[in-house]
């Protein structure tokens, strides 16, 4: 079976990981609206936030 694919979610002002959604699941619009509804505070904050990709088990 192929390892999953991960959208990281890294603010980079906080230096941590903010969020960690499945790309089978979370479309890249959806992700646009998952960071702006649960992780907007951040942006707000004037962080600047960045997408990483990811595989894992």
């Amino acid at each position: 079976m192929g390892a999953a694919e991960y959208r990281i979610i890294y603010c980079r002002e906080c230096d941590c990981v903010i969020g960690r959604y499945n790309r089978k699941y979370y479309t890249d619009d959806r992700i646009g609206e998952v960071i702006r509804s649960q992780h907007g505070r951040h942006v707000r904050e004037g962080h600047e936030i960045e997408l990483r990709l990811s595989r894992g088990d």
